[in-house]
């Protein structure tokens, strides 16, 4: 007899096609790709990983769910059931043979959903497995901080699975005992539950309770996160009352699986109503002697009872954002600027950023694009040696947009347009002229005026680069335009996937859904494809466990030019640290480059000490690479990224009272000035620029942000962080006296509005079809004194230049 396939097997297996194979085609891809970039056995141990983790779990639940099932259906005999229906009374059989399947196929079905769930926590599972000890203990319960960080995360998540099966199963378990008439409830006789169904509900329940007893004792050190007292982590209350309360809750649950094991033999009901019941009775006591503390013991003295829990809070802060590194210095606040001090200072003068970034990219993108087609994304800042002098300098790549083609057809979109070309680059404080920009480096082909040689400007790999290409085909590709031509190019470069077999391309095309990428004769045995070319798209694929930098800035070096992305290690466990953004712990601890033109990605350990990247390195053993073996070129490019230092400003500026009793009233608070700039108020960022800190004998490229006090305008501290050479990463705070009184930035721009010859020439320019843009205020210390100043761009009204 022919074997014939009925409709829904048919149906079944057509819905797997179309789901099992793209994923197994994009598996096969991107291990290729993998392969190609070096990375292959972190794929290899991320998948192993999910696997294991998703199997093992999953074994498990179906083990618990399959097995008290099938115990529970063994009393199910064969019955009829009379229901109701619109046509009459009708008799429905109930057949074990058909629902012990079913029953099955149920269980097999939740194993599946908790094995998916638990393989998409593979990073937690390996995590744990490789822990690196921070040899820091909590102030509270003496665990060491890689307990909350690497064990308590994965605890959790087998408490919720572990609690979700049970419930399933115990639900299971008594609709099964309802089914076979074993647990029913009548009103003469009241409740009926057999021998067999007491025994197996009591032994589950109990269970469950200990299962609760094990969640009753995480959360003790989930105290140390709590947000609910005068700081962050465990209060006076947390400590005095929930601290107790929650342990009296762990033995009340081990009491309570006690007495429902004992429910198996006991008669009567009793006992396990018992289990419920105290477990009640502690968890709404426990609250309410929580509140009864608070109320009568520490409100009326706050302060005094709250103290040893504020200096937890302070400790933990500073050392989980690394403020516990800053160095502070004093200034008198009140020196006078002489000429010698400008002249020990000059390279600092020098250098002092009068083009802001948006009004640069505006002017860039008006007087460097070129073509349509390309586009500068960002304008970054930088420091070179030029000439034989320290400059600070901005520079912006420009980068091809296939979006912006005259002409969008498939060869134009992957084979001919597959690079931006070249960089602009200029001073940060010079301007032409007509008041454009001093451009070092300019136009197509590229064209330096300075010592500063761009030999490789193709850009295969940057911030925009977000589609697929193909290179080494039988069409030239676009390199640049050249007057009335273009000049064409072909990609001599180690990059991108081979198509080296039939085989490659019927998977790319699969992956791209693209039948040119299977006919076209264009694409040989040589020809690469290049895929993940945007640069925050390629350092997640390879490491997704990894925190980035939104903004990765290019550096030039040698001649070639790189993307450098910088990367974190992260976490919102740290106990007794405030939260900020979503965490409360931080460190730069990775340097990420990306060769522009070859796609060479390699990532850089350069905070060693950092017990999460350590643990991450025992993870992926051949991921990490030592800063020290980054080319000495390009570790010149590194500077500290904004994202941290500003959030670390963000913390500081509470977090530098270490007093107790300062910290709580907030007497010596600071925040980041605010002014007004076109009619709406915003916060000073972070900047950077060149300079000579107080006390240095040499100036340095560093970040700076000032600070005033709390609701007042004038000038309090500035906070610098620094990122050359042996001082890439301190930290500095300058404070002034508070007894002096030092202009802050909204002071000093109120008074440029004020100015009898400053303010009447604004507005003088802000008509007759033109409008001035302030740009941002700067605070350039000079010495024991301080300089500000804020650049003034002149734009037509409606133009971008």
């Amino acid at each position: 007899m022919p074997f014939r396939l009925s409709g829904i097997p048919l149906l079944v297996i057509v819905f797997g096609l179309l789901i099992g194979v793209p994923r197994l085609v994009g598996f096969y891809t991107d291990w290729l790709w993998f392969t190609e970039v070096g990375y292959e056995q972190v794929l290899l141990r991320s998948i192993t990983a999910q696997a294991v983790t998703g199997l093992l779990t999953g074994l498990v639940a179906f083990g618990i769910l399959w097995f008290n099932l099938r115990l529970a259906l063994r009393a199910l005999r064969p019955r009829e059931l009379m229901i109701a229906t619109a046509q009459g009374p009708q008799v429905i059989t109930i057949n074990p043979a058909r629902i012990r399947p079913l029953v099955s196929a149920g269980a097999l079905f939740v194993a599946l959903l908790v094995g998916v769930f638990a393989s998409s926590q593979w990073d937690t599972w390996l995590f744990f497995l490789h822990a690196t000890p921070f040899n820091q203990a909590d102030p509270v319960l003496g665990y060491d901080i890689g307990f909350y960080v690497f064990t308590l995360p994965l605890l959790e998540m087998l408490h919720g699975l572990l609690m979700t099966v049970l419930l399933l199963t115990l639900a299971g378990v008594v609709a099964a005992h309802v089914a076979g008439s074993n647990l029913s409830f009548e009103p003469v006789r009241g409740l009926f539950v057999a021998a067999t169904a007491r025994r197996h509900i009591a032994a589950l329940a109990a269970v469950v309770l200990l299962v609760l007893a094990f969640g009753a004792w995480l959360q003790i050190p989930k105290l140390l996160f709590n947000s609910t007292g005068v700081v962050f982590g465990a209060s006076y209350v947390d400590v005095h009352a929930r601290l107790p309360a929650l342990w009296a809750l762990v033995g009340v649950s081990l009491i309570a699986a006690a007495l429902a094991a004992w429910q198996a033999t006991a008669p009567r009901l009793w006992p396990i109503a018992a289990a419920v019941g105290l477990y009640v009775i502690v968890s709404i006591g426990g609250s309410l002697y929580a509140g009864i503390i608070q109320r009568f013991v520490v409100a009326p003295n706050e302060q005094v009872r709250e103290t040893p829990f504020i200096t937890h809070n302070i400790r933990a802060t500073r050392q989980a954002y690394a403020l516990d590194q800053v160095e502070e210095r004093g200034l008198s606040g009140d020196a006078r600027l002489t000429r010698e001090d400008l002249e020990r200072n000059a390279t600092t003068i020098r250098n002092v950023p009068l083009w802001n970034a948006q009004p640069l990219l505006d002017t860039f993108s008006q007087i460097q694009e070129i073509r349509t087609y390309y586009d500068f994304v960002s304008v970054d800042n930088d420091r070179y040696v030029i000439d034989g002098q320290y400059r600070q300098v901005m520079l912006s790549t420009r980068e091809l947009n296939t979006r912006s083609l005259p002409s969008r057809t498939w060869i134009n979109d992957h084979l001919t347009f597959t690079h931006g070309y070249g960089i602009t680059l200029g001073p940060v404080n010079e301007v032409t002229p007509e008041g454009l920009p001093v451009l070092f480096i300019r136009d197509l082909p590229p064209v330096s005026t300075v010592d500063l040689e761009l030999t490789q400007p193709a850009i295969y790999f940057g911030e925009l680069s977000n589609d697929h290409v193909f290179v080494r085909t039988g069409t030239e590709e676009f390199d640049y335009p050249r007057g009335e031509a273009n000049v064409f190019t072909t990609y001599a470069g180690d990059g991108g996937v081979t198509l080296s077999s039939v085989f490659r391309r019927l998977m790319f095309a699969i992956r791209f859904r693209s039948t040119d990428t299977f006919f076209s004769p264009n694409l040989t045995r040589e020809s690469r494809v290049m895929i993940y070319r945007r640069v925050a798209d390629r350092v997640r694929r390879i490491a997704p466990f990894i925190n980035y930098d939104p903004d990765p800035y290019p550096a030039l070096s040698e001649g070639r030019l790189y993307w450098v992305q910088d990367a974190y290690t992260t976490t919102n466990r740290y106990p007794y640290a405030s939260p900020a953004g979503g965490l409360n712990y931080i460190r730069n601890a990775f340097k990420v480059t990306i060769d522009a033109y070859h796609g060479t990605t390699r990532f850089h350990v350069i905070d060693t000490g950092d017990p999460i990247a350590t643990t991450i390195g025992k993870i992926f053993p051949t991921l990490l690479t030592p800063v020290e073996e980054m080319p000495g070129d390009l570790r010149t490019r590194l500077r500290y990224p904004q994202f941290i230092f500003a959030l670390q400003a963000q913390m500081f500026a509470t977090f530098h009272m270490q007093s107790p009793a300062v910290f709580y009233n907030r007497e010596d608070q600071w925040e980041v000035p605010v002014f007004e700039t076109g009619g709406q108020s915003s916060r000073m960022e972070p900047y950077y620029t060149i300079m000579r800190l107080p006390g240095e004998d040499h100036e340095e490229f560093i970040q700076m942000l000032p600070y005033t006090p709390r609701q007042k305008d004038n000038l309090a501290a500035w906070l610098v962080a620094r990122s050359d050479g042996d001082n890439y990463g301190r930290l500095a705070v300058f404070q002034f006296p508070k007894q002096t009184l030092i202009f802050g930035p909204r002071q000093i721009a109120a008074r440029i509005s004020q100015d009898q010859v400053i303010a009447p020439q604004i507005t003088l320019w802000n008509q007759q079809g033109s409008e001035v843009i302030q740009g941002t205020l700067l605070v350039i210390p000079i010495e024991e004194s301080l300089i500000y100043i804020r650049p003034l761009y002149l734009r037509a009204a409606g133009g971008r230049i």
